[in-house]
């Protein structure tokens, strides 16, 4: 196959961020480049949130500040509001992530904000965006909507549900949408259903599939997502991560198992299958526990 699908490696944010080890700027910035090396076109390296409730994302801006520029890479920051925004311009980051929630549990536990109070955020930042001085260079934005399968806090979440705030974003002009398993509940065919009720709400938009492995699922549901069209995963080396407020909450998909699985198939990914796994066990070493993907402990194949 010539087909090319586009991983966008988060472990060096949703991956870290909850561990128990807190890793400094400086470590974090090396596995930045780490992955780069491995072929990491796109990642998401920091997130831009209070280190009184995510220590492990303190120094954002040291970290930042320890990656060239100008190298053909495109480093993500995550945002939960208007604050965090603001943080991002001061550094070097080429894109935005702001993250809302599909339901109000979530996002009042997350952020504090129910989605009403989430949408009028993202409609401020929009905003401000718009508003620029001439010149102003802005870094691009997408938006990730957490708990699109199902909430901790809320349950189930339906696809008229996810619709309704698909919809809602696109109408504000983001080009890209994240759908996030935020606590791994999701299963194939109801990836081909959300999939299709958001493409309904922005038929515009592109669509980025974020899969979370806690019920054994996830790469199941990425094949559900590549089948369905999708194009654009987000994967976290060494399957590492998961989100401090989402009780249960264990590691996304893992990078390499995710390239080991297209590859094989014939999908392009344009990352290298051993220096992922080399990666892999080298942040394994750094956080203290052998990272939980199958590739980490069995390798690829065929052996080289």
């Amino acid at each position: 196959m010539s087909r090319k699908i586009r991983i966008v490696e988060v472990g060096p944010r949703d991956g870290l961020q909850n561990e128990k080890a807190v890793l400094d700027p400086a470590v974090r910035a090396d596995l930045v480049r780490r992955l780069e090396a491995a072929g990491a076109r796109r990642i998401e390296a920091v997130s831009f949130v209070h280190p009184k409730y995510v220590p492990q994302m303190a120094g954002a801006e040291e970290v930042m500040a320890a990656l060239p520029t100008d190298d053909g890479r495109s480093r993500i920051g995550l945002v939960l509001n208007a604050r965090g925004y603001d943080r991002a311009l001061t550094t070097a980051v080429d894109e935005v992530n702001v993250s809302v929630a599909a339901t109000d549990g979530f996002g009042l536990k997350n952020q504090g904000l129910d989605r009403a109070g989430q949408q009028a955020m993202l409609e401020e930042i929009i905003a401000r965006r718009h508003n620029a001085a001439p010149g102003e260079a802005a870094p691009s934005l997408s938006v990730t909507v957490s708990c699109v399968w199902g909430c901790p806090f809320d349950g189930e979440v339906s696809d008229d549900q996810v619709a309704d705030v698909v919809g809602r974003i696109a109408a504000l002009g983001v080009e890209e949408i994240g759908l996030a398993d935020t606590i791994g509940v999701g299963d194939p065919w109801s990836v081909s259903r959300k999939i299709a009720a958001a493409r309904k709400a922005a038929p515009d938009a592109v669509l980025r599939l974020h899969f979370h492995d806690t019920r054994n699922t996830g790469l199941a549901n990425a094949y559900a997502a590549v089948e369905a069209g999708v194009d654009v995963l987000d994967a976290s080396v060494g399957g590492i991560g998961g989100c401090p407020f989402a009780p249960g909450a264990t590691g996304n998909i893992a990078t390499e198992d995710l390239v080991y699985m297209l590859e094989r198939a014939g999908f392009d990914t344009g990352y290298d299958l051993d220096a992922l796994i080399e990666t892999a066990r080298w942040i394994g070493e750094k956080i203290g526990r052998p990272a939980p993907s199958a590739l980490s402990r069995a390798g690829g194949w065929p052996k080289g």
